[in-house]
Parts: C-alpha cells; sequence; structure tokens
C-alpha cells in the first residue's frame, strides 16, 4: 500500500487537494427532512460524513453516516451532530494536514477559512491510492485503515525528520524531561545525602545499576505499548485491561534482577542489609518502570499526542525518580 506523494507536494496547500463535492445539512432540518434532500440532490462524490452549516457556509458540526441513517425521522440535526469539529485552516500545508490524520485517526477533515466557514473537505484518499481504487464511500476495512494510518505517520515522520528546524521543535521539548529528571536526581541524592554516606557511600556505588534496570525494563514495556498501536485505536479500557499483566512481568523481572544483584552486592560489601536495600529497590523500581513504560505511550496516544517522540524522555525520567525513591527510602528505613 505505497504512498504516492513527493516532498515538493506535501507543501503545497492543502486547498490544492481539497475536495469541493461534501454533503452539507442545516442544524434546523430533521433527519427525515435531510434524507429527502440527499435524495433529491445526491452529492456527487463520497459520502464520509455530513457536515452541519449554518445560513453563511459557517461549519457548526459534523454527523457521521451511521449516525443520521439510525436517528427517528423527526430528530433535529442539531440533536445528534457533534459539535466542536476539528477543522483544517486552509492556510495549511498538506504535510500539515497530515499530522491531523495520524493524531485524530479521522477518515477526512473539513477545511475552512478564518471565518469557520467551509470551503472544502480533505480525506485520506489524498495520502494512500489503495484507497482511491476502492472508491468506498464508507469507512474501509479496519485492518486496511489502520495500516493506511500507520504509513502516513511513517511519511510524516521523515518528512519531518527531513526539515532540521521541524524535528527540533517536535523533539526538543521532551528533552526538558530528561532535564528536569536529572536535577531531579541530584535533589534526591542530596536529600539522601546521610544514606548515600553510610558505610563510606556504599549505596553510591549501586545506584548506576538500580537505574540502568529500571531504565532497561521501562524501554522493554514502552516498545510493546508502540508495537501493540499497530493493532488500532487505545483507549482507556485498554490501557487497564494492560496493565495488569504488566504489572506481573515487572514484578518478575525485578525479583529476578534484584535478587541476582542485592546477593551480589550483600557478598561483594560483606553487608547482609545491603541484600534488601538494593534488591527491594530494583524490585520496586522495575516494577514501576513497567507500568510507567506501558502508560505514558498510551496516555499519549489517547490524549492525540505523538508517542514515538513524547514517550522515551518521559517513561524514562518517570523510571529514574522512582528508582530512586524506593532505593534511598529502604535505605533510610533499614540501616541505622
Amino acid at each position: 500500500m505505497p504512498l504516492h506523494l513527493t516532498e515538493a507536494q506535501l507543501n503545497e496547500p492543502v486547498t490544492k487537494y481539497a475536495r469541493a463535492d461534501f454533503a452539507t445539512l442545516y442544524p434546523q432540518w430533521t433527519v427525515n427532512e435531510a434524507l429527502a434532500h440527499m435524495r433529491q440532490h445526491p452529492p456527487p462524490g463520497r459520502i464520509i460524513y455530513f457536515y452541519v452549516v449554518d445560513e453563511h457556509m459557517k461549519l457548526v458540526g459534523v454527523v457521521p453516516t451511521r449516525r443520521l441513517l439510525l436517528a427517528q425521522p423527526e430528530t433535529a440535526i442539531r440533536d445528534i451532530m457533534i459539535r466542536g469539529v476539528i477543522g483544517i485552516p486552509n492556510s495549511a500545508s498538506l504535510l500539515e494536514a497530515c499530522e491531523f490524520f495520524t493524531l485524530h485517526r479521522l477518515l477526512a477533515f473539513p477545511i475552512v477559512d478564518e471565518l469557520k466557514r467551509l470551503v472544502g473537505v480533505i480525506d485520506i484518499e489524498a495520502y494512500a491510492e489503495e484507497l482511491a481504487e476502492t472508491g468506498h464511500s464508507e469507512a474501509p476495512d479496519p485492518t486496511a485503515r489502520d495500516e493506511v494510518f500507520q504509513l502516513i505517520g511513517v511519511r510524516l515522520t521523515q518528512s519531518q525528520q527531513a526539515r532540521p528546524l521541524v524535528a527540533f521543535r517536535g523533539r526538543f521539548p521532551w528533552l526538558l524531561c530528561n532535564v528536569f529528571g536529572g536535577t531531579l536526581a541530584a535533589v534526591l541524592t542530596e536529600v539522601y545525602q546521610v544514606e548515600l554516606n553510610w558505610r563510606a557511600a556504599v549505596l553510591a556505588l549501586f545506584i548506576p545499576v538500580v537505574l540502568a534496570l529500571a531504565e532497561s525494563v521501562a524501554i522493554q514495556s514502552l516498545t510493546l505499548a508502540l508495537d501493540a498501536f499497530r493493532d488500532g485505536r487505545t483507549k482507556w479500557a485498554d490501557l487497564l485491561k494492560k496493565l495488569r499483566p504488566e504489572f506481573g512481568t515487572g514484578l518478575l523481572l525485578g525479583l529476578g534482577t534484584g535478587l541476582l544483584v542485592g546477593a551480589i552486592a550483600a557478598v561483594w560489601q560483606g553487608i547482609a542489609i545491603l541484600f534488601a536495600i538494593v534488591a527491594g529497590g530494583i524490585v520496586i523500581g522495575v516494577t514501576g518502570a513497567a507500568l510507567v513504560g506501558m502508560v505514558v505511550p498510551s496516555v499519549l496516544r489517547i490524549l492525540k499526542l505523538n508517542p514515538q517522540v513524547a514517550a522515551g524522555p518521559i517513561a524514562l525520567t518517570c523510571a529514574d525518580v522512582i528508582a530512586l525513591l524506593a532505593y534511598f527510602n529502604l535505605a533510610r528505613l533499614l540501616t541505622p
């Protein structure tokens, strides 16, 4: 399912690829009046969504086809329309419009001018020849649709990476999470300096391995979460279902690595209590990191943010903080 757009085309105005054969309704119409109007004046193109406008063509809502067909005949269009429609400004480029598809995963978007008047519609066909060949007026097969969205996302990422300033704006803000996390780690180290001074700062020797294990597990969980996005949309219910098995996996990974490193630390330093501190810190840190790695990209996806760019810095920062807090507090509780 190849995409057939060049870099030059992606920088062209979105209005060049907009369709003018969209279907419009008025909010005061009933469902029966709207259907009668469509039968008498059928739109010449595909019908994906019905756009609700006022007498000045200002966009006020959208009605999915299924909702219109299943509504009671006497119901007013204003009562079944979706308000707060996401519109693409007519000044946007085709590449900028591409971001709307990857973030919101809709099949079409209205194009509006400065006064929010409807001037055209851009649908997913503009990016994928496969859908153009099907000629469907309704949504394509869900599997094919998800593959198209994924390909659009890949194309968008490649185009953004080719422009350093755009890539910088997209990636730099999330790196501030690492700056914040590193600063917080330094603050925590100072707060717990009494524990770090215990037994000639023996605890400091194992901070790198505690953090490395937590970060590695966070990256593993994060990668699995991103890979699972190919199956379709992410919802809060889906996230809750994933947390329980990921908690179990993180706990087992923490126990396996924590007991091993804790034993090494206790034997190496000859301090029995060090086993509990190191092992406990790793178990809690790794388990928390597994959950963070699963939760962060999923939440970003639900919130329509780009998890491929933002999830890594946020997840690693959270994993570091959880691991350090667990390690230092165990040291405070278990040492005189």
